[in-house]
C-alpha cells in the first residue's frame, strides 16, 4: 500500500478548490506572473483535495534583486518561499490535512510539464521528486483558463506524466 496514495494521481479536486486555483491563475495573469500554490485534504480520504492555498510568487522579486542569478521573471517561472512550504507540509501531516497536489499556471503556452518544472521539482537533479505531491498546471490564455492538467512522477523513467484527475464538488 502507498504511503501517499496521491502521488499516483487520480484525485478529486473540488470545484472551490478549482474555482481558488483559477481565480489566483487570473489574478497572476494580470500581473503578468504564473500562480503558485497547493491544495490539501483530508488525510482519512486520501484522493480528496478540497482545500487550495495561493502561494505569492517571488520570481519578479528575485529577479529584480539579482537579474544575472535569477534571469527568469515570474511570467515564465514560479518560486516559492520553501520554508513557508516546509511549514504548511508540516502543519498539513500535524492536522490530518496532508497537501497533496501543488499548483502552478502557464501564461500563453498550454498546460503542460515543462523542463524547468521538472527541474523545480526535482531540485534540478531529476533523481526523485522533491516532494510526495501530484502537479496540478493550469494555462491561462489571454487571460482566461482554458485547461488543467495533472502530472506524477514516474519512477522508472525519472519523469513527470500526465494522470487523470477528477473535478467534483464540494
Amino acid at each position: 500500500m502507498v504511503k501517499r496514495p496521491w502521488i499516483e494521481g487520480r484525485v478529486r479536486i473540488t470545484r472551490p478548490a478549482l474555482q481558488v486555483i483559477e481565480a489566483a491563475a487570473r489574478a497572476a495573469y494580470a500581473r503578468n506572473e504564473e500562480a503558485c500554490g497547493y491544495v490539501a485534504g483530508p488525510a482519512d480520504d486520501a484522493l480528496l483535495a478540497d482545500h487550495a492555498v495561493e502561494l505569492e510568487n517571488l520570481a519578479n522579486k528575485y529577479h529584480a534583486v539579482d537579474p544575472v542569478g535569477h534571469p527568469r521573471t515570474g511570467h515564465d517561472y514560479f518560486k516559492i518561499n520553501g520554508l513557508k512550504f516546509e511549514r504548511a507540509l508540516a502543519e498539513g501531516e500535524r492536522t490530518g490535512r496532508p497537501i497533496k497536489v501543488f499548483f502552478h499556471s502557464h501564461l500563453d503556452c498550454g498546460a503542460y510539464f515543462s523542463a524547468e518544472d521538472a527541474a523545480s521539482m526535482t531540485m534540478g537533479d531529476g533523481s526523485q521528486p522533491s516532494y510526495e505531491l501530484c502537479y496540478l498546471v493550469t494555462a491561462v490564455d489571454q487571460g482566461q483558463v482554458t485547461k488543467h492538467r495533472l502530472f506524477i512522477w514516474q519512477g522508472d523513467t525519472k519523469s513527470f506524466v500526465e494522470s487523470p484527475f477528477h473535478e467534483v464538488d464540494a
